[in-house]
């Protein structure tokens, strides 16, 4: 069934269900099972994906950051690659604190997560007048005027009660608790670090989840009132609301620990409140056929897929592209700012760094045709391995090939040919060579762009790139330097521009 028709969560977000390669034929493998993930298993699945001759890997697990040849799907995607399977992983749930990256090879695409422009509204009206935005998929008849109260040590009579709750835990289970002791409705409290990401979970009782500002709000109502009360207005699915995208609060973030010298993760992608496939029923009644079907989900798990089935798409235009070019038309064709000029916010809704983005948020409409492409082999990526200072044995179990390291022959991370360049602050100074192939109009030409701060000398030579025929590439040369005592932190880009593509690449000193 490419389409589902009236596909929802308990009737919000009504509409027609689509994958992002609704034609794509879907093969799974199961290698998590109630006791976790076993590495072991996990490498199975990859191989009989291998074996099986599947286009793309879609990838939404992980774990700690971790050398290469210690992590399973580093070693199994590396297998992959070589096969021309292009790998979709999840940068990991462990944001917004940095360095906390799964999945940081550059052989994968590693995704992180944004928000939509859509909410599914449950209005947080207190007795003092204020109202606060909140979401939940479940949404009743609006609930009227309360007594509201903390959720303490569980003692305290909570009949007829709306209860503000500090999330520990699955908010649909305390939602259920507090149903069950007599509670008439939640509010749940999102913490300090969630910022302004908000949760639409399918409760089983009148429910409101509201960001860390507006929650902070409702709990220093609630301690300064003596008698606080609060109702929950539920107003359905809404549309075209701003700021969008935003990056999640969880979406785990660079500079990446086993390759800091490659910008990571490479891009987000729609990840919070996603109309997901369920096994099981959800609401408070459980029973209406329609709740089988679907679950609202967030994670990295939930932008991976996106991110795979675009690559998909790109796959069927362009059956002979490496995994590789697959990545670099995501990448350079990505966006960073939104309503023309408005730049993508963190959860904090402050301008996100490269670190938090990538390249940008995905631009589904752009990837297919993006102009010109950053190619990589499977040479180049062992040469980068060997200058990480891997050794031998070590490289072998990457890459099952002996003696990689021994000829002496290296690549420094910032010489890989990546679509992005990422640099020690300590340095000073970066010369580094890109090389970018033409997989547009035979006969183009490109002009290059620079935008970065005062404080860093940047200059591309040649400045133009004249090209007479589809995959005919040429090389340049990108020189940054900055002065190492005052300069700590520092971004831009640079653009390859023609008449018809824009090819961005973002440039971090850190």
């Amino acid at each position: 069934m490419m389409f589902v028709q009236g596909a929802s969560v308990l009737g919000s977000g009504n509409g027609t269900a689509a994958g992002m390669a609704p034609r794509a034929h879907l093969a799974m493998y199961k290698v998590c099972s109630e006791q976790g993930c076993y590495g072991s298993d996990i490498l199975a699945g990859m191989e009989a994906a291998i074996a099986d001759g599947v286009d793309i890997l879609s990838i939404s697990l992980g774990g700690r950051p971790q050398a290469f040849h210690e992590d399973i799907i580093a070693i199994g995607s590396f297998s992959a690659m070589k096969k021309g399977i292009f790998v979709s992983c999840s940068a990991g749930n462990s944001g917004p604190l940095p360095s906390t990256l799964s999945n940081e090879e550059p052989w994968v695409l590693t995704v992180g997560a944004s928000t939509m422009d859509r909410q599914m509204k449950a209005i947080v009206k207190l007795g003092d007048g204020r109202s606060f935005v909140g979401e939940s998929a479940y949404q009743p008849p609006s609930l009227d005027s309360l007594p509201l109260m903390f959720e303490l040590d569980g003692s305290e009579n909570i009949t007829g009660k709306v209860v503000a709750c500090e999330l520990e835990g699955s908010q649909i289970e305390i939602g259920r608790s507090i149903k069950d002791s007599g509670g008439s409705g939640m509010i749940a409290l999102g913490s300090e670090d969630s910022g302004y990401t908000t949760f639409a979970a399918a409760h089983v009782l009148p429910a409101s989840y509201l960001n860390s500002p507006d929650a902070a709000a409702v709990r220093q109502y609630i301690q300064t009132s003596n008698k606080p009360t609060a109702s929950i207005i539920f107003n359905g699915t809404s549309l075209g609301t701003t700021p969008a995208p935003v990056v999640a609060f969880f979406s785990s973030r660079g500079p990446s620990t086993a390759s800091p010298g490659i910008l990571k993760p490479d891009i987000i992608g729609p990840g919070v409140n996603i109309i997901a496939a369920w096994p099981f029923k959800v609401g408070p009644n459980r029973v209406d056929e329609h709740d089988m079907v679907f679950n609202t989900l967030s994670g990295t798990s939930m932008s991976t897929p996106h991110l795979s089935g675009i690559a998909a798409i790109i796959k069927s235009a362009h059956h002979d592209w490496s995994p590789a070019a697959i990545k670099s038309a995501i990448m350079t064709t990505a966006y960073v700012v939104y309503d023309g000029k408005k730049p993508i916010l963190d959860e904090k809704l402050n301008p996100a760094g490269h670190f938090t983005i990538g390249a940008g948020h995905v631009n589904p409409s752009e990837v297919i045709n993006p102009g010109l492409v950053y190619d990589t082999d499977v040479e180049q990526y062992i040469l980068y391995l060997c200058g990480l200072g891997y050794t031998d044995s070590e490289v072998e179990i990457i890459t099952h090939q002996k003696g990689a390291c021994s000829k002496g022959t290296k690549l420094a991370e910032a010489e890989l040919n990546y679509p992005s360049i990422a640099t020690r602050a300590s340095a000073g100074k970066l010369v580094v060579n890109r090389t970018v192939t033409n997989v547009g109009d035979a006969v183009s030409s490109y002009t290059v762009e620079i935008d970065m701060p005062k404080e860093v000398k940047a200059t591309v030579s040649p400045t133009k790139l004249d090209f007479t025929k589809k995959k005919e590439s040429k090389t340049f040369t990108v020189r940054l330097s900055w002065d190492a005592s005052k300069t700590k932190n520092a971004e831009g880009s640079f653009k390859w521009v023609s008449s018809k593509h824009v090819v961005r690449s973002p440039i971090v000193i850190f």
